[in-house]
């Protein structure tokens, strides 16, 4: 190559001119570019030679201001137009003669320049470029414009979320619905790996993480501080379809035909409900018929959603996609409609209500004597509280003896199932409460009241399975296999009370559902079936679509198969549903103890965790919390101590405790 050519060559990705000056041993070049700078190039890392002319290193400047003026890539269009139509190849210099009538070396680098930086109209091929077929132009111009649109939807994407950080108020875009979702993804799962989320992050400065992602969406309004992630992970659905809203607010207006025109009036009956105050769902009330014999008979009544619900419609696969009501600190995700089940579902004061009603008589020891059930009409007379029915039992109030003797009747049962087998274990149960940003935490009295409406409705499942054996009905029972106990002698050893229950909480396995009939260890019973929360549970739902079904001499709606099949997937939603409820409240429980952590709490060794490293489980007595804590001294199961919280974070499920001591209780190593 001769002494004052000039040559094109690529460094770190951009276009450089320099003239040739001498070879460099065999194969190489030595360079000189415009600012004087030696370059040795190997011939094929050369692109492009200037022919038809010689330069100096000088002229370079002159002469690439002479092509910037003609690099214009929308002049190819014409050239292409021309060209596609006989589908022939052009070189640089064909393409200088055709775009600007001249073969001059500016000219031929200027169209060189432009067909080696085109990637729309033309392909190249060796030493020529190719027009490219119409079609095929066609769809690289979708692509752009596809492209192009993406670049400018992220980009006003990053513009809204910048805006809005900064307190203004946006309107979201249909095309910020992605990204946000991806977002989204990445809070909830740490795992998850998405670049497009990841390169918003880093747009943003947020770190390109779980922890980033969340807190933007919380910046962003779209979150709030203690966004539920268990609930959004379980995708359980906070808010119902508009059909289904629309389902509800007919049957408010207008209720369907009963299917149990020929309902049992029962409204004759004084009839209590007794619940806690909070309580919107009202499923229960207990009356009491003194008979001309001197007999008495118990009624459960349990609200009956069938009366509007038809296996299959709209509001019956919402309930089955739902499987259960879920309690949150934050408020209640219902199986239907609020409106539906706190208003005609439910058992109201001073309202006709439709009920399933169980009417028992039990002999003088608590087992049960003579029973029926019946599609009922009732009145609800009283609207009580726990708290309500407790003082009316320890004043022994002279106008209610209807309460004393349902009172005396759970007694009997208690003992009754007790003397069947059945296993009494009392643990402390808190009701955590969040409103306003303000925790509550309260722990439940294992009240009168309580074991009253517990037995009863303990009862009404009895008598549901037994009626459903005795018909060979397909039911959904609810057994437990017999726990395998620690000895008699093992646990007389623990401390009675909590460490004892807590010690037999442990061997008892969790509790099955199935069609077939089989015994509940842990309530002593042969046969039992849920039946006493149909607007909360699914499966109590079910029994009584085949219950009242069986009542009215109609076929069952379900055969065992589908009923099988329909227990196991509410089973599954029914026990996602409770572990977001655990979280849940764990979380909250984590966040009053963070709030608090200058406070001093009584509490008691459950049990050890790892008594090798004396990691044990203790119980926070005025809270009803059990949490994992560190010992640094010898201790017993049931010693009681004073913890204080030394490092807390809800959401990565972190807590640790130290011992406090007073004066008159010394540390012990």
């Amino acid at each position: 190559m001769e002494k004052g050519t000039l040559i094109e060559f690529w460094q770190n990705g951009e276009r450089r001119l320099a003239v040739i000056d001498r070879p460099e041993g065999k194969k190489h070049l030595i360079a000189i570019d415009e600012r004087g700078q030696s370059h040795t190039i190997h011939p094929r890392q050369i692109t492009y030679n200037v022919t038809g002319q010689t330069f100096k290193n000088s002229d370079i400047a002159r002469f690439l201001q002479q092509v910037k003026p003609l690099i214009d890539p929308s002049s190819l269009e014409v050239a292409w137009e021309i060209l596609v139509e006989e589908g022939e190849a052009v070189d640089p210099a064909g393409m200088a003669l055709l775009l600007f009538s001249d073969g001059s070396p500016v000219m031929c680098y200027a169209a060189h320049c432009l067909l080696s930086e085109d990637k729309l109209y033309f392909k190249n091929k060796g030493e020529r470029y190719e027009p490219r077929p119409a079609s095929q132009l066609a769809e690289i111009k979708h692509q752009q414009a596809v492209e192009e649109q993406r670049r400018r939807e992220q980009q006003e994407f990053l513009d809204r979320v910048q805006r809005r950080i900064a307190g203004e108020q946006v309107e979201w875009q249909d095309s910020d619905r992605s990204r946000l979702d991806l977002l989204e993804k990445l809070a909830l799962q740490p795992e998850f790996t998405s670049k497009a989320a990841q390169d918003n992050l880093v747009a943003l400065g947020r770190p390109q993480n779980s922890e980033g992602a969340r807190k933007l969406l919380i910046d962003v309004g779209l979150w709030s501080e203690h966004e539920n992630l268990f609930l959004r992970r379980a995708q359980i659905p906070v808010n119902f379809d508009r059909k289904v809203i629309e389902l509800a607010q007919r049957f408010l207006d207008s209720p369907p035909p009963d299917s149990n025109p020929e309902r049992l009036d029962l409204t004759h009956l004084k009839v209590y409900t007794i619940d806690d105050e909070s309580t919107q769902e009202i499923d229960d009330g207990l009356s009491l018929e003194q008979l001309a014999d001197g007999r008495q008979k118990l009624w459960i009544h349990i609200a009956d959603p069938s009366r509007l619900v038809v296996p299959g419609d709209e509001l019956d696969l919402e309930a089955r996609r739902r499987s259960t009501t879920v309690y949150l600190p934050t408020g209640t995700i219902p199986m239907f409609p609020f409106q539906l089940a706190a208003g005609p579902m439910s058992l109201v004061q001073g309202k006709i209500c439709c009920a399933l009603s169980f009417a028992v008589i039990l002999d003088e020891l608590g087992a049960i004597q003579e029973y029926s059930i019946h599609a009922s009409q009732i009145k609800p007379t009283y609207r009580l509280t726990y708290e309500d029915v407790d003082e009316m039992l320890h004043l022994g109030v002279i106008a209610e003896p209807e309460i004393t003797a349902i009172a005396s009747w759970s007694n009997r049962r208690y003992a009754w199932r007790q003397s069947q087998g059945s296993i009494a274990i009392h643990m402390p149960e808190s009701v955590i409460k969040v409103q306003d940003d303000e925790i509550a935490i309260d722990v439940l009295d294992n009240s009168q009241s309580r074991q009253l409406v517990a037995e009863m409705m303990i009862l009404a499942g009895e008598v549901a399975g037994r009626y459903g054996q005795e018909q060979n009905l397909a039911l959904p029972f609810r057994s437990q296999p017999q726990p395998e106990l620690p000895p008699e002698e093992e646990l007389l050893q623990l401390p009675a009370g909590f460490v004892r229950f807590c010690a037999m909480r442990r061997c008892m396995p969790r509790s099955e559902m199935g069609i077939t009939p089989a015994r509940h260890a842990g309530l002593g019973l042969n046969t039992y079936t849920q039946v006493t929360s149909p607007i909360r549970r699914y499966s109590d739902l079910l029994a009584h679509f085949q219950i009242k079904a069986h009542l009215r001499g109609d076929d069952l709606p379900f055969t065992p198969e589908t009923l099988q099949a329909m227990i196991l997937t509410a089973s599954n939603a029914a026990y996602e549903a409770t572990l977001v409820e655990r979280q849940t409240n764990r979380y909250w429980g984590l966040e009053y103890l963070r709030r608090n952590s200058d406070r001093i709490w009584q509490a008691i060794l459950l049990r050890w965790l790892r008594e090798d490293d004396r990691l044990g489980l203790i119980l926070l007595e005025d809270l009803g919390l059990e949490l994992a804590m560190r010992f640094t001294r010898g201790i017993a199961l049931g010693d009681r101590l004073e913890v204080q919280v030394s490092q807390v974070d809800p959401r990565q499920d972190i807590i640790q405790f130290r011992e406090t001591f007073t004066a008159a209780q010394p540390a012990i190593s």
